[in-house]
């Protein structure tokens, strides 16, 4: 059995139609990403995850739904969330459209907790961003009684008080909503995981990656404090691949740049300069360049930080089909099956 695991995430981006030259529709890209699903399970990859965000530039505010439709056009792959913004939802009803995909998939369900990134989802939905941190607090500790199956009561500040209640649909006996927290870089994110005994997902987004290493340490240390397993731990982090090093530099360099310029409008971060991106593709977190570049880096990245699964982001900033799909079957043909070698798990 292989050690290791690769996915594919993507935001949604909205996707830029190869004939015209322009944006895809909503609701074109929405049927994009469900061919890409199924071109991912046709390469063997493990896992598709889909963003949850409610702007302009990207077309999936509710994963679920696409999910369910990936799940009647694949056979094999897990079709997860990164992430599903739990703070801003009710986990009751988060918890129903889950079984209700982990039954339409077959258990091929999988879903990452997060607070999100993005805040337009708080006043959206009717949630003080006043609780940040507290609505997620709470919806974790009851995502975890739900994960349960039994019939349970609820007392929550923030959350519904409920009685003696059981949640419907049921998955299969045995079997449980595959769940894991992603995590930005918070030291209580890594100690609230390990708390409830879930994997953790490093977005690792920008910068050296090896800085990442103490979140490790300290997940380590957690869980042997609250007697915990030791669960496989995953990162993931933006590219682009193509046949040659100068397609994939000027690829990622406009539409990475154009999506990184857009959050900074918001955040108050500098446009991304030319020397920046470099170094991100160089040194930092950004897998841009051909198949043997890109598997290189995620090999020692994996290997430097203990991680078991690597998630690759794909398509961001928007991107034409055509490259959006080259980087998928690089990275299902050639470079799992490459960093999977450079590991000692070639199968």
């Amino acid at each position: 059995m292989t050690k290791y695991e690769f996915g594919l995430n993507t935001f949604g981006d909205v996707a830029i139609d190869d004939k015209t030259g322009e944006s895809m529709t909503y609701g074109e890209s929405l049927r994009n990403l469900v061919q890409e699903a199924k071109l991912a399970d046709e390469l063997g990859i493990n896992v598709i995850a889909l963003g949850e965000h409610h702007r302009d530039e990207f077309s999936v505010s509710s994963p679920e739904i696409v999910l369910a439709a990936m799940a009647q056009e694949t056979n094999n792959i897990r079709l997860g969330t990164a992430v599903t913004v739990l703070s801003s939802d009710d986990p009751v009803r988060v918890y129903e459209r889950f079984a209700t995909l982990d039954g339409l998939s077959n258990g091929r369900t999988e879903i990452m907790l997060g607070r999100g990134s993005f805040t337009e989802s708080y006043p959206l939905f009717g949630y003080d961003l006043e609780n940040y941190n507290e609505l997620f607090e709470e919806k974790v500790a009851l995502w975890a009684e739900l994960l349960k199956g039994e019939r349970f009561s609820w007392n929550g500040t923030l959350t519904q008080k409920l009685t003696d209640v059981e949640i419907y649909p049921k998955v299969d006996k045995g079997h449980q909503i595959r769940t894991t927290v992603g995590v930005g870089g918070t030291p209580e994110s890594i100690v609230r995981a390990v708390h409830y005994g879930f994997p953790v997902m490093l977005a690792i987004i920008g910068g050296q990656p090896i800085r990442f290493k103490p979140y490790v340490d300290l997940y380590n240390r957690a869980a042997e404090q609250f007697n915990q397993p030791i669960e496989p731990l995953g990162m993931h982090s933006h590219g682009v691949i193509a046949d040659t090093e100068e397609e994939a530099m000027e690829i990622g360099f406009e539409y990475i740049k154009k999506e990184m310029d857009k959050i900074g409008i918001d955040r108050g971060w500098a446009p991304m300069t030319r020397e920046r991106f470099e170094f991100e593709v160089a040194e930092g977190s950004y897998y841009v360049g051909t198949p043997e570049v890109v598997a290189q880096k995620i090999a020692k990245n994996m290997k430097d930080l203990g991680m078991k699964r690597f998630d690759l982001v794909y398509g961001t900033g928007g991107q034409f089909q055509s490259d959006r799909e080259k980087t998928i079957k690089l990275y299902g043909e050639v470079v799992i099956p490459r960093v999977k070698e450079l590991l000692g798990d070639a199968e």
